[in-house]
């Protein structure tokens, strides 16, 4: 199971270098090890729902086109598809690619939106929420971190074998790729609402244009495919993860009563 990345719209335009480096120099390093491997193993590896770049039609399926992507990050994990595939097809190596649609929970990254916001309504400093064009609100399809790790694990479970070994191929072997979202996308304005509620703080909004970053104005996974073949079948919804989340925050940064406990 291939998680390693490096994450993240924004930061690409500040450091291109790394995204290449770790999401293509990174996977074809792994990719080379796994095809010489004796048995070759099974590789399941994070894709992102970022592939889907500029694509209108929704909810997002994987048989839509991934050729428009709208940050080198997503640039990069499109990348991954193809080169993953061309593995697959010379040394038959059984390939899932996982599209995860915006993960958050407990020990989540902390450069991620709902992350950031909680950290600032609790330390009482204004929070930046982007709208999109026409003053349209972003909207994401937030997906609880205990659903994503039933859909990685079923990946695993159904993987199917590798049919090469020292890097010559047998047959074909499988090459999978699975949205793992929750079907429900929100918005941003709606997931803070969510927060001051679990907080029982008021964030201080400072409301502004989106700026041409990369980040899209909505993501919606079409998950069927998923349910059919991996049983997957998310569980949690944004008001329940969040909650977790909150706890676990303020669990783990020690906030008593809004005061930070050092």
């Amino acid at each position: 199971m291939h998680l390693a990345a490096q994450a993240g719209v924004r930061y690409a335009m500040e450091n291109p270098h790394s995204y290449v480096h770790s999401n293509i120099g990174g996977l074809v390093t792994l990719l080379e090890a796994c095809k010489t491997a004796n048995p070759q193993p099974a590789v399941v590896w994070a894709s992102s729902s970022s592939v889907y770049g500029l694509n209108e039609k929704v909810p997002f399926s994987e048989s839509d086109r991934t050729d428009q992507p709208a940050s080198l990050y997503a640039a990069t994990k499109k990348a991954g598809e193809e080169i993953t595939h061309t593995y697959n097809h010379i040394y038959g190596l059984s390939i899932t690619g996982l599209r995860f649609f915006t993960v958050y929970g407990p020990f989540g990254r902390p450069d991620m939106a709902y992350f950031f916001f909680t950290r600032n309504i609790l330390q009482g400093k204004p929070i930046t929420i982007f709208r999109g064009k026409n003053r349209v609100d972003l909207a994401r399809d937030f997906t609880y971190i205990d659903d994503i790790v039933k859909g990685c694990v079923a990946s695993l479970d159904t993987s199917g074998k590798s049919t090469g070994s020292g890097g010559k191929k047998r047959g074909p072997a499988p090459y999978r790729i699975f949205n793992l979202g929750n079907t429900s996308p929100v918005t941003v304005p709606t997931l803070v609402h969510i927060l001051e509620r679990h907080l029982k703080v008021k964030a201080k909004r400072n409301v502004v244009d989106m700026p041409g970053n990369g980040d899209v104005p909505f993501t919606h996974a079409n998950i069927s495919l998923a349910q059919r073949e991996l049983g997957y079948k998310p569980t949690t919804d944004l008001e329940t993860g969040l909650k977790k989340f909150v706890k676990w925050y303020l669990t783990y940064y020690g906030y008593n009563r809004g005061k930070a406990v050092h």
